[in-house]
């Protein structure tokens, strides 16, 4: 059995409360993080940060600030849930301000809700910041709104694997009523059950949808396809993506329109002062 791993620190009484902030970076790309965000961070003694938070945004960290990884793959983790709990609270109780950076939001699929219960149980002060989520990333950069007048009076977030693996156990007749959209976080590997259910709960195989990877990142792809073609589209990607199913997704692009969307990251500011 593997013995518990502690956060080992200086044991001196804090000369202040410390606090977690339970912060949401947003999907990747630094410029979609909140200036609330971007203040916590700033401000931050040590970061807790998930593998999918960009180093741009790490980066906007004091250069002093500890920063420790405790990212989490598919069947492989760094750090038990359990032993993250415990280091935010010990570094709290040393008097640290804490930042808990996870990627998009922190109640949106991201395990915010037991950190945040863990800190009240230790009498640990915890904020919560939050973040846009990748369903609006990638709903915003292909052009497709998850709600339309018509064609989505809902939107739905599930996630596409069960707490213990294997194919999650959901209202798939709900999820397979038109006019909605419905959004399946975590679902790559599963795209194949997924669709079946979907079609077998009576979704139409011609109903549009959507696959986006490293939603709002420099090397974001997305395809647009069917729920019928779900599962093949889902076979030629690797990266963190997210299904989108239902009719608003006809309004996808599958490409980035040249000139559709300006560069207005400071860089591009700084370079148009000097030419003018």
């Amino acid at each position: 059995m593997r013995p518990k791993r502690l956060v080992v620190l200086g044991g001196r009484p804090p000369a202040r409360a410390g606090v977690v902030w339970l912060v949401g970076a947003g999907p990747g790309d630094p410029e979609l993080l909140t200036l609330k965000a971007l203040k916590a961070l700033q401000s931050a003694d040590v970061v807790v940060h998930d593998g999918l938070v960009t180093a741009a945004i790490l980066d906007l960290a004091p250069p002093a600030a500890r920063r420790i990884s405790v990212a989490k793959r598919k069947s492989r983790h760094s750090y038990s849930q359990d032993e993250i709990n415990r280091m935010l609270t010990a570094f709290a109780r040393e008097g640290l301000t804490v930042v808990r950076l996870k990627g998009g939001d922190p109640f949106i699929f991201g395990r915010g809700g037991e950190e945040l219960e863990a800190c009240r149980a230790a009498g640990v002060e915890c904020r919560v910041i939050p973040g846009v989520t990748a369903a609006l990333a990638a709903g915003a950069s292909a052009g497709a709104p998850l709600t339309h007048r018509g064609s989505a009076q809902a939107v739905t977030f599930v996630t596409g694997h069960a707490a213990k693996g294997g194919e999650p156990d959901l209202d798939w007749a709900a999820l397979a009523r038109p006019n909605q959209t419905v959004v399946i976080y975590m679902g790559l590997s599963m795209a194949a059950p997924i669709a079946a259910r979907l079609m077998a709960a009576g979704g139409a195989s011609s109903t549009p949808a959507l696959i986006v990877e490293n939603a709002s990142r420099a090397d974001e792809r997305r395809v647009v396809t069917t729920l019928a073609g779900l599962a093949e589209a889902a076979a030629a990607l690797s990266g963190p993506a997210l299904l989108i199913v239902g009719e608003a997704m006809a309004m996808a692009q599958d490409l980035m329109p040249a000139g559709v969307w300006p560069d207005l990251s400071m860089d591009s500011r700084l370079r148009g002062n000097e030419r003018s």
